[in-house]
């Protein structure tokens, strides 16, 4: 798997939710590179699995419209004599 990697916004974005995290639910203040650094190991060490869960649930979704389109082929299929 390729490393994970944000944009330079995406970054900015993320690195400021982890800042007010740690403002609002910790009372404590976290400097940017800190902040920075924690968004890179979470991409590093956690990241894989959260790629993965979003994987597999794309997958899944996929099946079941397959599965619905598979069933609307059966629905307008036309009787033959074969089929008797």
């Amino acid at each position: 798997m390729a490393k994970i990697e944000f944009s330079e916004h995406e970054k900015a974005v993320i690195v400021s939710k982890i800042k007010l995290y740690f403002r609002e639910e910790l009372d404590q203040d976290i400097a940017q590179f800190d902040a920075e650094f924690l968004l890179d190991f979470f991409s590093e060490e956690v990241g894989a699995y959260h790629y993965n869960r979003g994987l597999s649930d794309a997958k899944l979704i996929l099946e079941q419209k397959l599965e619905s389109i598979t069933d609307a082929f059966y629905e307008i299929e036309k009787p033959t004599d074969f089929m008797r």
